[in-house]
Protein backbone atom coordinates (compact mmCIF):
# COMPACT_ATOMS: atom_id res chain seq x y z
CA UNK A 1 0.00 0.00 0.00
CA UNK A 2 0.93 3.63 -0.82
CA UNK A 3 0.69 6.29 2.11
CA UNK A 4 -2.78 7.49 1.13
CA UNK A 5 -4.14 3.59 0.63
CA UNK A 6 -3.04 3.34 4.54
CA UNK A 7 -4.85 6.25 5.62
CA UNK A 8 -7.73 5.26 4.28
CA UNK A 9 -7.30 1.61 5.26
CA UNK A 10 -6.99 2.64 8.44
CA UNK A 11 -10.52 4.37 8.84
CA UNK A 12 -11.77 1.53 7.03
CA UNK A 13 -10.79 -0.52 9.79
CA UNK A 14 -12.17 1.81 12.67
CA UNK A 15 -15.47 1.30 10.86
CA UNK A 16 -15.38 -2.94 10.82
CA UNK A 17 -14.39 -2.71 14.46
CA UNK A 18 -17.72 -0.53 14.89
CA UNK A 19 -19.84 -2.48 12.89
CA UNK A 20 -18.61 -5.97 13.99
CA UNK A 21 -19.29 -4.81 17.79
CA UNK A 22 -22.59 -4.06 17.19
CA UNK A 23 -22.36 -0.67 17.59
CA UNK A 24 -25.90 1.69 16.39
CA UNK A 25 -25.12 3.94 13.76
CA UNK A 26 -21.71 3.59 12.92
CA UNK A 27 -20.44 6.32 10.47
CA UNK A 28 -19.32 5.54 6.99
CA UNK A 29 -16.34 6.61 4.81
CA UNK A 30 -16.42 8.14 1.45
CA UNK A 31 -13.03 7.18 -0.69
CA UNK A 32 -12.60 9.85 -3.26
CA UNK A 33 -9.63 10.88 -5.51
CA UNK A 34 -7.98 10.10 -8.96
CA UNK A 35 -8.85 7.80 -11.15
CA UNK A 36 -6.45 4.06 -10.27
CA UNK A 37 -5.75 4.94 -6.90
CA UNK A 38 -7.29 2.03 -5.41
CA UNK A 39 -10.23 2.84 -3.85
CA UNK A 40 -12.46 -0.12 -5.10
CA UNK A 41 -9.64 -2.63 -3.78
CA UNK A 42 -9.98 -1.12 -0.37
CA UNK A 43 -13.71 -0.81 -0.25
CA UNK A 44 -13.47 -4.54 -1.52
CA UNK A 45 -10.97 -5.52 0.98
CA UNK A 46 -13.27 -4.12 3.71
CA UNK A 47 -16.50 -5.67 2.34
CA UNK A 48 -14.85 -9.02 2.21
CA UNK A 49 -13.51 -9.15 5.87
CA UNK A 50 -16.97 -7.14 7.25
CA UNK A 51 -18.78 -10.01 8.83
CA UNK A 52 -22.12 -8.41 8.95
CA UNK A 53 -25.37 -8.36 6.51
CA UNK A 54 -24.17 -6.27 3.75
CA UNK A 55 -24.13 -5.57 0.36
CA UNK A 56 -22.06 -3.98 -2.56
CA UNK A 57 -23.31 -2.85 -5.50
CA UNK A 58 -22.31 -0.49 -8.71
CA UNK A 59 -24.10 2.82 -9.86
CA UNK A 60 -25.26 1.93 -13.14
CA UNK A 61 -26.71 -1.60 -11.96
CA UNK A 62 -28.05 -0.44 -8.19
CA UNK A 63 -29.98 2.31 -10.31
CA UNK A 64 -31.30 0.04 -13.11
CA UNK A 65 -32.88 -2.31 -10.30
CA UNK A 66 -34.12 0.76 -8.43
CA UNK A 67 -36.19 1.43 -11.28
CA UNK A 68 -37.61 -1.61 -12.65
CA UNK A 69 -38.51 -2.52 -8.49
CA UNK A 70 -40.20 0.60 -8.28
CA UNK A 71 -42.42 -0.61 -11.40
CA UNK A 72 -42.89 -3.83 -10.42
CA UNK A 73 -43.52 -2.47 -6.24
CA UNK A 74 -45.75 0.34 -7.42
CA UNK A 75 -43.14 3.34 -5.81
CA UNK A 76 -40.07 4.14 -5.38
CA UNK A 77 -40.21 4.19 -1.47
CA UNK A 78 -41.06 0.48 -1.73
CA UNK A 79 -38.56 -0.25 -3.91
CA UNK A 80 -35.94 1.26 -1.60
CA UNK A 81 -36.75 -0.62 1.06
CA UNK A 82 -36.62 -3.52 -1.27
CA UNK A 83 -32.98 -2.62 -1.95
CA UNK A 84 -32.06 -1.85 1.64
CA UNK A 85 -33.57 -4.88 2.95
CA UNK A 86 -31.91 -5.77 6.74
CA UNK A 87 -28.57 -4.50 5.74
CA UNK A 88 -26.54 -3.08 7.89
CA UNK A 89 -23.83 -2.00 5.72
CA UNK A 90 -24.12 -0.72 2.42
CA UNK A 91 -21.31 -0.45 -0.35
CA UNK A 92 -21.27 1.96 -3.14
CA UNK A 93 -19.27 1.69 -6.06
CA UNK A 94 -18.25 4.47 -8.81
CA UNK A 95 -20.12 7.14 -7.02
CA UNK A 96 -21.33 9.98 -9.20
CA UNK A 97 -24.05 12.13 -10.26
CA UNK A 98 -24.55 13.92 -12.98
CA UNK A 99 -28.42 13.50 -13.81
CA UNK A 100 -31.05 15.89 -11.88
CA UNK A 101 -32.96 13.05 -11.27
CA UNK A 102 -30.90 10.46 -10.15
CA UNK A 103 -29.37 13.12 -7.73
CA UNK A 104 -33.13 13.22 -6.15
CA UNK A 105 -33.56 9.43 -6.38
CA UNK A 106 -30.01 9.30 -4.02
CA UNK A 107 -31.26 11.99 -2.03
CA UNK A 108 -34.69 9.51 -0.76
CA UNK A 109 -32.02 6.39 -0.55
CA UNK A 110 -29.70 8.39 1.43
CA UNK A 111 -32.54 9.83 4.08
CA UNK A 112 -33.96 6.15 4.33
CA UNK A 113 -30.80 5.25 4.61
CA UNK A 114 -29.42 7.03 7.58
CA UNK A 115 -32.72 6.65 9.28
CA UNK A 116 -32.07 2.85 9.72
CA UNK A 117 -28.73 3.19 11.00
CA UNK A 118 -27.32 1.59 7.51
CA UNK A 119 -23.21 2.12 7.66
CA UNK A 120 -22.75 3.39 4.18
CA UNK A 121 -19.38 3.06 2.48
CA UNK A 122 -18.66 4.43 -1.32
CA UNK A 123 -15.95 5.30 -3.67
CA UNK A 124 -16.08 8.59 -6.14
CA UNK A 125 -13.38 10.31 -8.09
CA UNK A 126 -15.50 13.38 -6.75
CA UNK A 127 -15.07 14.75 -3.35
CA UNK A 128 -19.14 15.39 -1.71
CA UNK A 129 -19.12 18.80 -3.33
CA UNK A 130 -18.05 18.17 -6.80
CA UNK A 131 -21.76 15.66 -6.95
CA UNK A 132 -24.20 17.28 -9.12
CA UNK A 133 -21.86 19.65 -10.75
CA UNK A 134 -24.22 21.40 -13.61
CA UNK A 135 -24.62 24.91 -11.81
CA UNK A 136 -28.41 24.80 -12.80
CA UNK A 137 -29.26 22.01 -10.39
CA UNK A 138 -26.14 21.62 -7.62
CA UNK A 139 -27.89 23.84 -4.76
CA UNK A 140 -30.70 21.26 -5.39
CA UNK A 141 -28.58 19.04 -4.18
CA UNK A 142 -26.64 20.43 -1.25
CA UNK A 143 -28.34 19.91 1.79
CA UNK A 144 -28.09 15.97 0.71
CA UNK A 145 -24.37 16.91 0.28
CA UNK A 146 -23.92 18.10 3.82
CA UNK A 147 -25.90 14.74 5.12
CA UNK A 148 -23.44 12.83 3.24
CA UNK A 149 -20.58 14.67 5.15
CA UNK A 150 -22.36 14.38 8.48
CA UNK A 151 -22.81 10.73 7.98
CA UNK A 152 -19.34 9.64 6.24
CA UNK A 153 -15.82 10.61 7.17
CA UNK A 154 -14.07 12.21 3.99
CA UNK A 155 -11.08 10.05 2.84
CA UNK A 156 -8.68 11.57 -0.24
CA UNK A 157 -7.22 8.58 -1.73
CA UNK A 158 -4.36 10.45 -3.87
CA UNK A 159 -1.42 8.50 -3.75
CA UNK A 160 1.16 9.41 -6.92
CA UNK A 161 0.54 6.07 -9.11
CA UNK A 162 -2.17 5.28 -11.21
CA UNK A 163 -2.14 1.43 -10.57
CA UNK A 164 -4.55 0.55 -13.95
CA UNK A 165 -1.95 1.55 -15.89
CA UNK A 166 1.02 -0.98 -14.03
CA UNK A 167 -0.71 -3.66 -13.56
CA UNK A 168 -3.20 -4.80 -16.39
CA UNK A 169 -4.01 -8.53 -15.81
CA UNK A 170 -4.80 -10.34 -18.61
CA UNK A 171 -7.95 -11.49 -18.24
CA UNK A 172 -11.44 -9.96 -18.14
CA UNK A 173 -12.20 -6.49 -19.18
CA UNK A 174 -8.34 -6.36 -19.49
CA UNK A 175 -8.51 -9.05 -22.17
CA UNK A 176 -9.89 -6.96 -24.61
CA UNK A 177 -7.62 -4.58 -27.20
CA UNK A 178 -7.33 -1.41 -28.22
CA UNK A 179 -6.70 -1.68 -32.50
CA UNK A 180 -6.58 0.81 -35.38
CA UNK A 181 -9.44 0.10 -37.73
CA UNK A 182 -7.39 -0.86 -40.74
CA UNK A 183 -6.40 -3.86 -38.22
CA UNK A 184 -9.27 -5.66 -38.20
CA UNK A 185 -12.70 -6.01 -40.92
CA UNK A 186 -15.53 -4.76 -39.36
CA UNK A 187 -18.70 -6.67 -40.16
CA UNK A 188 -21.79 -5.12 -42.13
CA UNK A 189 -25.02 -7.09 -41.02
CA UNK A 190 -27.56 -5.15 -38.83
CA UNK A 191 -28.87 -7.03 -35.99
CA UNK A 192 -31.72 -5.43 -33.94
CA UNK A 193 -31.75 -6.21 -30.23
CA UNK A 194 -34.36 -6.08 -27.85
CA UNK A 195 -33.72 -4.43 -24.64
CA UNK A 196 -36.69 -3.92 -22.74
CA UNK A 197 -39.64 -1.70 -24.78
CA UNK A 198 -36.86 -0.38 -27.34
CA UNK A 199 -34.19 -1.78 -30.07
CA UNK A 200 -30.68 -0.97 -30.15
CA UNK A 201 -28.48 -1.97 -33.41
CA UNK A 202 -25.45 -4.14 -33.27
CA UNK A 203 -23.46 -5.12 -36.09
CA UNK A 204 -23.02 -8.54 -35.71
CA UNK A 205 -23.50 -11.41 -33.24
CA UNK A 206 -21.14 -14.59 -32.99
CA UNK A 207 -22.24 -16.32 -30.15
CA UNK A 208 -21.44 -14.43 -27.31
CA UNK A 209 -19.65 -12.01 -28.96
CA UNK A 210 -21.37 -8.57 -30.19
CA UNK A 211 -20.55 -6.07 -32.41
CA UNK A 212 -21.58 -2.59 -32.33
CA UNK A 213 -20.68 0.72 -33.95
CA UNK A 214 -19.76 3.51 -31.72
CA UNK A 215 -22.35 5.64 -33.33
CA UNK A 216 -25.09 3.36 -33.48
CA UNK A 217 -24.48 2.82 -29.65
CA UNK A 218 -23.34 5.60 -28.34
CA UNK A 219 -24.29 8.45 -30.69
CA UNK A 220 -28.10 7.91 -30.40
CA UNK A 221 -30.14 8.04 -27.01
CA UNK A 222 -29.14 4.68 -25.47
CA UNK A 223 -28.75 3.97 -21.58
CA UNK A 224 -26.98 2.25 -19.03
CA UNK A 225 -29.80 0.10 -17.88
CA UNK A 226 -29.66 -0.91 -22.63
CA UNK A 227 -25.64 -1.71 -21.73
CA UNK A 228 -26.29 -3.39 -18.55
CA UNK A 229 -28.55 -5.59 -19.77
CA UNK A 230 -26.62 -6.60 -23.23
CA UNK A 231 -23.67 -7.70 -21.15
CA UNK A 232 -25.37 -9.98 -19.49
CA UNK A 233 -26.04 -11.41 -22.99
CA UNK A 234 -22.89 -11.28 -24.30
CA UNK A 235 -19.69 -11.67 -22.69
CA UNK A 236 -17.24 -10.45 -25.56
CA UNK A 237 -17.78 -6.52 -27.00
CA UNK A 238 -16.48 -5.16 -29.90
CA UNK A 239 -17.31 -1.47 -30.85
CA UNK A 240 -15.68 -0.39 -34.31
CA UNK A 241 -15.17 3.02 -35.58
CA UNK A 242 -14.43 5.26 -32.50
CA UNK A 243 -13.39 8.36 -33.38
CA UNK A 244 -11.25 10.73 -31.76
CA UNK A 245 -14.09 11.79 -28.86
CA UNK A 246 -13.37 15.62 -29.04
CA UNK A 247 -15.40 15.41 -31.96
CA UNK A 248 -18.05 13.09 -30.82
CA UNK A 249 -19.77 15.86 -28.56
CA UNK A 250 -20.58 15.56 -24.44
CA UNK A 251 -23.49 13.49 -24.46
CA UNK A 252 -22.18 10.72 -26.76
CA UNK A 253 -18.96 10.47 -24.78
CA UNK A 254 -20.39 10.01 -21.07
CA UNK A 255 -22.67 7.22 -23.18
CA UNK A 256 -19.17 5.63 -24.03
CA UNK A 257 -17.77 6.09 -21.03
CA UNK A 258 -20.76 4.60 -19.16
CA UNK A 259 -20.45 1.61 -21.55
CA UNK A 260 -17.02 1.22 -20.40
CA UNK A 261 -17.82 1.62 -16.47
CA UNK A 262 -20.39 -1.21 -16.84
CA UNK A 263 -18.53 -3.83 -19.14
CA UNK A 264 -15.10 -2.97 -16.59
CA UNK A 265 -17.47 -3.39 -13.73
CA UNK A 266 -18.60 -6.94 -14.61
CA UNK A 267 -15.37 -7.90 -16.03
CA UNK A 268 -16.28 -8.48 -20.10
CA UNK A 269 -13.23 -8.07 -22.35
CA UNK A 270 -13.91 -4.85 -24.58
CA UNK A 271 -12.03 -4.39 -28.17
CA UNK A 272 -12.10 -0.92 -29.18
CA UNK A 273 -12.09 -0.49 -33.20
CA UNK A 274 -10.27 3.54 -33.90
CA UNK A 275 -10.05 5.44 -36.00
CA UNK A 276 -7.21 7.54 -34.81
CA UNK A 277 -4.00 6.82 -32.64
CA UNK A 278 -4.82 6.29 -28.74
CA UNK A 279 -3.22 9.62 -28.50
CA UNK A 280 -5.57 11.46 -31.03
CA UNK A 281 -8.68 9.97 -29.47
CA UNK A 282 -8.07 11.59 -26.29
CA UNK A 283 -6.30 15.14 -27.48
CA UNK A 284 -8.86 18.01 -26.08
CA UNK A 285 -11.21 16.35 -23.43
CA UNK A 286 -9.42 17.00 -20.80
CA UNK A 287 -12.60 19.35 -19.72
CA UNK A 288 -14.77 16.50 -20.31
CA UNK A 289 -17.11 14.86 -17.40
CA UNK A 290 -15.39 11.54 -16.28
CA UNK A 291 -13.00 11.54 -19.05
CA UNK A 292 -9.89 10.06 -16.70
CA UNK A 293 -11.66 6.94 -15.36
CA UNK A 294 -12.60 6.35 -18.98
CA UNK A 295 -9.15 6.88 -20.30
CA UNK A 296 -7.27 4.50 -17.39
CA UNK A 297 -9.98 1.92 -17.59
CA UNK A 298 -9.08 2.06 -21.36
CA UNK A 299 -5.25 1.67 -20.57
CA UNK A 300 -5.86 -1.62 -18.93
CA UNK A 301 -6.42 -2.87 -22.98
CA UNK A 302 -3.61 -4.17 -24.94
CA UNK A 303 -2.35 -1.90 -27.48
Amino acid sequence: MDDAQRSAAAVLDETADGLEQGRPGVRGVYLWGPVGRGKTWLMDRFHAATDVPKRRVHFHSFFRSLHADAHVLGSIDLAIDAALGDVRLLCFDEFHLHDVGDAMLVARLLKALFARGITLVVTSNYPPEGLLPNPLFHHLFEPTITVLKQNLTVVRVAGPVDYRTVTAPDAGFAAGRFVPATAIEAPSERVALTVGTRTVTAAAVRDRTVWFEFAALCATPTAPADYLDLAERFGCWVITGVPRLREAGTDTVRRFANVVDVLYDRGTALTVVADASWEEMFTGLASTLDVDRLVSRLSTLSR
